[in-house]
């Protein structure tokens, strides 16, 4: 898993230091841009799926402002980091992107769509929402029934915020878990602050408790993707958005919360390039 030794760049955006890890730059037309889930920095994408997505896609994954080895502060809302996002692609350079968001990161995606369409050629959403989708505003309570259930367990609190609560959840889990935990510490990634996580609840809480979003704004090719079962921004979620934006592919993994793209990498990255290309 060649992403385990890829080690973060620093780029200069609005006078803060931004981390960032590109891969196979000039591999397709537009790169992908990835943007990651709550309380996540760069080492949390799956690393199988990251070099799975890099034989065919140029890619550029984000640690936001506040996050990781980013300076700056975690902003606010969702909104406001979704333009920290654009003003990092605009520094690296690119005017066109294709964007991926995982969860927390598929709701800032859905702003960066808002106030750039122009920026985004397509777009991927997984395991996400939209705003005051269901569920959304009480994302923050099952995180921590998730990691007290996590504490008592002795278990990293990922097993069961994405994986199923029984024998094949504790499978899957262990075998994405164990990936993660191959990264050696020479090439990790900054720890994420538990001032910034709660930021991160905070703004996600605010977007949640919002009027229900038409997300007649997305013009782009859009492919939606989650687990049959996901508890962090429940499925029906995906369902509603592919109702709702015109056009738009709809992917549900069998068995399957709201890690669905670790849990199926492979499906996973066949379904992205295929989309893509």
């Amino acid at each position: 898993m060649s992403y385990l030794r890829i080690k973060n760049e620093v780029i200069t955006v609005n006078g803060k230091k931004i981390a960032y890890r590109e891969l196979s730059k000039g591999q397709s037309k537009f790169p992908l841009v990835m943007l990651v889930h709550l309380a996540a920095n760069m080492d949390n994408w799956d690393p199988k799926l990251i070099d799975l997505l890099a034989k065919y896609q140029h890619l550029i994954l984000i640690d936001l402002p506040g996050v990781g080895a980013s300076e700056g502060r975690v902003e606010r809302s969702l909104e406001e980091t979704a333009v920290s996002v654009v003003d990092i692609v605009h520094a690296l350079g690119y005017a066109k992107i294709n964007l991926l968001g995982l969860s927390m990161g598929g709701m800032i995606a859905q702003e960066v769509v808002r106030i750039a369409p122009e920026l985004v050629n397509r777009l991927i959403l997984v395991g996400t929402g939209p705003r005051g989708g269901k569920g959304i505003d009480s994302v923050t309570s099952v995180t921590f029934a998730h990691m007290f259930h996590s504490l008592i367990k002795h278990k990293d609190m990922k097993r069961y915020i994405f994986y199923r609560d029984d024998a094949q959840g504790e499978q899957e889990a262990a075998k994405v878990l164990n990936r993660l935990n191959c990264r050696e510490r020479e090439w990790a990634d900054q720890p994420m602050k538990i001032s910034s996580f709660l930021k991160q609840l905070k703004a996600i809480k605010k977007w949640g408790s919002a009027k229900i979003d038409n997300l007649t704004f997305i013009q782009q090719p859009t492919l939606i993707v989650n687990g049959d079962q996901d508890d962090m921004v429940p499925t029906e979620n995906s369902y509603q958005m592919h109702e709702k934006i015109k056009g738009s592919q709809l992917v549900i993994y069998p068995h399957a919360g709201h890690g669905s793209l670790f849990q199926y990498a492979d499906e996973f990255a066949r379904e992205v390039q295929l989309f893509l290309s």
